[in-house]
Parts: C-alpha cells; sequence; structure tokens
C-alpha cells in the first residue's frame, strides 16, 4: 500500500484544519519559488508591481483577485448541517481553483503539487460528504432545514465512527 493510499484511509484520524494550513504553505511555498528570482523589468511586466510594492516577494496570502485572506472568511454557526455544506463548499471552491491553476501551467514544479492539493480537497470533500450524510441518517427528524439540530432537537447523533 502506497503513501496516498494509507494517508486517504485516514483522513478521518488527521486534524483536518492543520492539513488546511499545509495547503496552503504548499502554495505559498510555489508562489515563492517562482518570484524569488525575478529581476524588476520582469516584476513590472507581469503586472506584479503593486503586489511587490507592498510585500516585495514575501508571500502574503490573498485572492488572485488581491483580496488579502482575513479570518472573517471562516464560516461556523453551530449547526452542523449548515457548517457541514459549508465545508463542502469549500472544498469545491478549492478544487476548483487547482483545476483553474492547471489551465495556466505546465510547469511540473507547480502542477505536480497543485494535482496532489486537488485530489486532497476531493478527499476532503467525500469526507464532510459522509459526515454530513450520518449527521442526517442519526437526526430525529428528516426535516433537517426546519431548526438547527445542535439546539432545537435531541439527537443521537455519533460523529466518533
Amino acid at each position: 500500500m502506497g503513501f496516498n493510499d494509507q494517508y486517504n484511509r485516514n483522513i478521518s484520524d488527521a486534524p483536518l484544519g492543520t492539513e488546511e494550513l499545509a495547503h496552503l504553505e504548499i502554495v505559498a511555498t510555489i508562489v515563492h519559488q517562482l518570484t524569488r528570482n525575478l529581476s524588476m523589468e520582469e516584476i513590472e511586466k507581469s503586472g506584479f508591481a503593486p503586489y511587490y510594492v507592498d510585500h516585495t516577494v514575501g508571500v502574503w496570502p490573498q485572492a488572485a483577485s488581491g483580496f488579502p485572506f482575513t479570518a472573517a472568511q471562516f464560516q461556523v454557526t453551530g449547526d452542523p448541517i449548515t457548517d457541514l455544506t459549508e465545508d463542502l463548499a469549500a472544498e469545491q471552491k478549492a478544487r476548483t481553483t487547482y483545476d483553474n491553476i492547471l489551465r495556466l501551467t505546465t510547469d511540473p514544479d507547480v502542477v505536480d503539487p497543485i494535482r496532489f492539493l486537488r485530489a486532497r480537497e476531493v478527499v476532503h470533500f467525500q469526507r464532510f460528504g459522509e459526515a454530513l450524510r450520518t449527521v442526517q441518517d442519526q437526526l430525529d427528524s428528516r426535516n433537517f432545514y426546519a431548526f438547527n439540530p445542535s439546539f432545537d432537537m435531541p439527537t443521537t447523533c455519533n460523529t466518533q465512527n
């Protein structure tokens, strides 16, 4: 059994938040490697100058649009249905971003780690989907859109499978 097979089997045992931060670290490393040796002419020609003015070639987490990363981007409501649905959406958004990056480059030093990260997003989406199904299956009512199952109804949900 290879590393990825074992890793995929144990995803529910891994602290997912830590892994997501590791994804950010991998992307930041790729950006650093691609920009660290740029000449001033390359910086100006590439449209990288406004970023360079603020951050030189240091890695500053932001969207491609330039919107900086903030903790406000983390969403949590305390409702497991809502939160797991948000998690599913986040995994799909990350996968789409990686798909778009893969359309833009053929550089193997970028493509290989991005393909790895994309595969992890697919696995995370699957795991969150399984968790959502478990929560839904163990609710006392099938009408789980009408209430917050964590507070409004007793539940026998056990997410420690």
